[in-house]
């Protein structure tokens, strides 16, 4: 896709609210993109599958979000962030962090795709997804 470029792209484990004393963590991708383009991009979506290793075949969860629009085009040269959080999670007793020694944990792996306009959807990127809980940027890093 000549209009976009993967600036960065970041994965770790997101923690949802917990209920009680019941924990979540869910597989997130953190997706940076420029519009190297020549005009401003008025629509660009993004979505991400999540598979856990060893199921490779099986959609283990997904997330779909809008990086711009109509109201809010992405300018030439402009960067835009998004997260995509996957609607599939592990939950816990636990603290978040001591689910990934749990021997019923299975890590996992992103594919990202993106579309501007109508166009199809393009493999944007695939990484594992870091056995880490929380974003670098959020933490400063």
């Amino acid at each position: 896709m000549a209009e976009l470029e993967l600036v960065d792209l970041e994965t770790y484990w997101a923690v949802d609210p917990s209920v009680g004393e019941t924990s979540h963590i869910a597989p997130a991708a953190r997706v940076e993109l420029k519009n190297k383009g020549v005009k401003p991009q008025r629509s660009i979506q993004a979505t991400a599958t999540f598979r856990r290793k060893g199921d490779e075949g099986v959609t283990w969860g997904s997330a779909w979000e809008q990086l711009a629009g109509v109201a809010k085009p992405l300018p030439v040269g402009g960067t835009a962030v998004v997260v995509l959080k996957s609607d599939a999670r592990y939950t816990s007793s636990g603290p978040p962090e001591g689910m990934f020694g749990n021997e019923h944990f299975k890590d996992a792996r992103v594919e990202v795709f993106v579309r501007v306009g109508s166009s199809g959807w393009v493999k944007f990127a695939e990484a594992d997804v870091e056995r880490r809980i929380g974003s670098r940027r959020a933490q400063g890093f």
